[in-house]
């Protein structure tokens, strides 16, 4: 099975086509240009590069979420786009995940973080069992302090990765160790979300291009401003 995956959730913009398990070709940028100006023609010149079409791919894979609002949007755009026009399914995958799969042969406490702002950061734990993923906690929005303590309960190695982690690190206690992986393997990568992809697939997971939708952890800036405008109205109002 031939899987084009995505990753636009965070600043890196990745692409990766796999056979099952064995990647085939991949890309990344961390160009700082917007994820709309190069994610399309990067898939484009990798599936050139591979001498394959759109019509070759079997599945397609996504992150939903979370992450930047703009980015899951783009990513999540451009798949249903592409599974529309070949007819074939898709999987929404949490961003999360993908990042600890990148993480395969570490063991300890996989903790990807992602900065949600205000000192806040999405984050989900997970750990290697028998080299199966196994989900500890699911996707959410936790305060940076409030991970850190609860890491401090496991008497396991801590093996962080994303571009949170800095913002986690300086909310850390000392008593905390962290095992920082190589930026290779820290990076958001379309790999991690195509293997993670394929074990949603074979476990009944995909979708089709109309069922596929991003998922969001709290209400984007607009819809904050918003919200805090309406409820500063209603104050001066009473």
């Amino acid at each position: 099975m031939k899987i084009l995956a995505v990753e636009s959730s965070a600043l890196t913009a990745s692409v990766a086509v796999c056979e099952d398990e064995r990647p085939i070709a991949e890309m990344t940028l961390q160009t700082g240009n917007t994820h709309s100006d190069t994610l399309l023609p990067m898939v484009e010149q990798l599936l050139a590069h591979a001498g394959l079409t759109v019509q070759d791919i079997d599945l397609f894979a996504v992150p939903i979420g979370p992450g930047s609002f703009t980015g899951i949007r783009i990513g999540v755009s451009l798949i249903k786009g592409l599974a529309f026009d070949s007819g074939k399914p898709c999987v929404g995958a949490s961003s999360l995940e993908g990042m600890a799969y990148n993480l395969t042969g570490f063991r300890g406490i996989l903790c990807p973080v992602m900065d949600a702002r205000r000192n806040q950061l999405y984050n989900a734990l997970f750990r290697f069992e028998c080299d199966r993923l196994v989900r500890i906690t699911e996707d959410r929005l936790i305060p940076a302090t409030d991970l850190a303590a609860e890491l401090s309960t496991y008497d396991e190695p801590v093996i962080l990765t994303g571009e949170g982690s800095g913002i986690l690190q300086k909310a850390s206690p000392d008593a905390i160790t962290y095992i920082i992986p190589s930026p290779l393997m820290a990076t958001p990568n379309a790999v991690g979300v195509a293997q993670l992809a394929l074990q949603m697939y074979r476990s009944g997971q995909a979708v089709s291009d109309d069922q596929l939708l991003p998922v969001y952890l709290r209400p984007s800036q607009a819809e904050r401003e918003r919200n805090e405008r309406l409820a500063e109205e209603k104050s001066a109002q009473s």
